[in-house]
């Protein structure tokens, strides 16, 4: 039971009685109700019960009454009922007196109604209260979670969660600035005692009372909701609609403290890091800004991706098309786990990404093949190329990993390689022996493939066009059949046929090396022939 007192005087059969004194304190809850039948009731009375009596126990000393009534205020009982008739037939005045003076409920109640009557009355009319209450918060709660599920960034967020809930509350932000208030409570009353410890807690203030609870972004308070629920009365469940309302509050949040933070980056860190381009700022200047920030991709092994343009831009679009990427980036799910940040260079979005969930070369290029998934259909997909650094384990090598972004797309370009991302791992051989003449570079691959390039010719372009896919694919047999479009086991027999040919062990890294590098001796070489002709 979780009623007023004033609120149990309307519920039949308590309702005809009569409220004789200490009609200041109706405001008292009554969290239950007991019959006092012994002398030494005081010492089992629990705050918010309210007691029921015959008055046998003060009959012939109302002295002992007034000591009985200090007791009760003291424990923090709700009230004490009299039924009159059987052996007073009037509450003696000076009990009256004493009840007015401590603001202790004390009511007459009707001699035809059982204590059974009252309390049954009591408990179903707070059991039928508490349904309709359950039924009320269970419709917010499926109201709240379908504005939850259809809403994006909304710019009234807080007037409409407001108005599902029916609850003022007022919001917080991390740093004591009032966000919104909806309480009728000015800011400087709500914010008297702040900064709050980080603890979801009722808080009992001059001014009534509230719920607060800490709301949280990655495991950090971005600030705190403060829920006002109507009187004192509140049910327990109720706390569990606030919650839920400040995760989604928390929510809302993140994206303007993301928004914020990613407009400081891609603004002042983007800006700095061109300048560490360029040689006009150290990397320490960098590293510092970053930590500032709250941004330690740096601290670690991380890798480098930078993100271009595969056509020209003809219509001067490349900022805002560039802006719309690292958005596409920052909120796409696939990143959602990870410390990355991205910001617009010059040449395109560039992003670091920490790289300690990086268990293989491969893992990074996985993850952004599973982003176009997301993107496929906004149009951008088709515009762009990206490039993937090799992991790097010192802030010093951050200029050597945006240079192997940038190197890697424009070799990749001259190669004529249609891959959408391109590892620099793929074409470092390409990179080290670019400066390497066309002749010698011939030279070598014609000796190492010399015997397949004997063969006839339509022979010879299948075995070469399968032993290159088997090389590009890292020697996986599965992954070359499928690029081929044939069954595996004739994927796996030409390549039986071709080690015995080029009397090569596929098992051996030197083999696989010199073949490697033969296949990218005659790829430089065709590309050079087309840039010479």
């Amino acid at each position: 039971m979780n009623i007023t007192v004033e609120q149990a005087m309307s519920i039949y059969p308590l309702s005809e009685g009569r409220l004789i004194a200490g009609k200041d304190g109706s405001s008292r809850i009554v969290k239950s109700v007991n019959v006092m039948d012994a002398p030494d009731i005081t010492e089992w009375i629990k705050e918010g019960e309210m007691l029921f009596t015959t008055a046998y126990l003060m009959k012939d000393h109302p002295e002992e009454a007034v000591g009985l009534l200090r007791k009760l205020d003291a424990r923090g009982s709700a009230g004490l009922g009299v039924k009159l008739g059987r052996f007073w037939t009037h509450i003696p005045e000076p009990i009256v007196e004493e009840a007015d003076r401590l603001q202790f409920p004390l009511i007459e109640l009707p001699f035809q109604f059982t204590f059974s009557d009252q309390m049954s009355g009591l408990f179903y009319a707070e059991m039928e209260r508490n349904t309709k209450s359950l039924h009320k918060l269970l419709e917010k709660q499926k109201k709240l979670m379908q504005f939850a599920l259809k809403s994006g960034f909304e710019t009234d967020f807080f007037s409409k969660v407001l108005a599902i809930i029916g609850y003022p509350f007022a919001v917080v932000s991390s740093r004591g600035q009032m966000v919104f208030n909806a309480s009728s409570h000015p800011d400087g009353q709500l914010l008297k005692e702040w900064p709050w410890r980080q603890q979801d807690q009722w808080e009992r203030m001059e001014y009534g009372g509230y719920y607060r609870i800490a709301l949280e972004y990655k495991q950090e308070c971005i600030g705190t909701v403060l829920f006002f629920p109507h009187g004192a009365l509140h049910l327990k469940e109720e706390e569990g609609l606030f919650h839920q309302t400040a995760e989604m509050i928390a929510h809302h949040m993140s994206y303007i403290f993301r928004d914020a933070l990613e407009q400081s980056l891609n603004k002042d860190l983007g800006e700095l890091f061109a300048r560490y381009l360029n040689q006009l700022a150290p990397i320490d200047m960098l590293v510092d800004y970053a930590d500032h920030l709250g941004v330690r991709v740096l601290d670690r092994a991380y890798q480098c991706v930078l993100t271009k343009l595969s056509t020209s831009d003809r219509e001067g679009r490349s900022k805002q098309f560039f802006q719309e990427v690292r958005e596409e980036f920052a909120y796409n799910p696939v990143f959602r786990d990870l410390e990355v940040v991205h910001f617009v260079v010059e040449e395109g979005v560039f992003s670091i990404f920490r790289a300690d969930a990086f268990d293989n070369a491969g893992k990074l290029a996985g993850l952004l093949s599973r982003c176009f998934e997301y993107i496929v259909n906004k149009g951008i997909i088709s515009q762009i190329r990206l490039s993937v650094s090799s992991k790097k384990s010192k802030p010093e090598l951050l200029r050597q990993a945006y240079t192997e972004c940038s190197d890697a797309l424009k070799l990749s370009e001259r190669l004529g390689m249609s891959d959408r991302i391109v590892q620099f791992g793929s074409i470092e051989l390409a990179y080290v022996f670019q400066h390497v003449t066309p002749e010698k570079m011939k030279a070598y691959s014609d000796e190492v493939l010399s015997e397949l390039l004997a063969k006839d010719p339509d022979y010879s372009q299948e075995m070469l066009r399968t032993l290159e896919l088997f090389l590009e694919h890292d020697g996986q047999v599965n992954e070359a059949a499928k690029h081929l479009f044939v069954h595996r086991n004739t994927a796996a027999y030409r390549l039986e046929k071709i080690g015995e040919m080029l009397s090569v062990d596929f098992k051996k890294i030197d083999d696989l090396l010199r073949l490697k590098l033969a296949f990218v001796f005659r790829r430089m070489v065709e590309e050079k022939r087309g840039t010479n002709p």
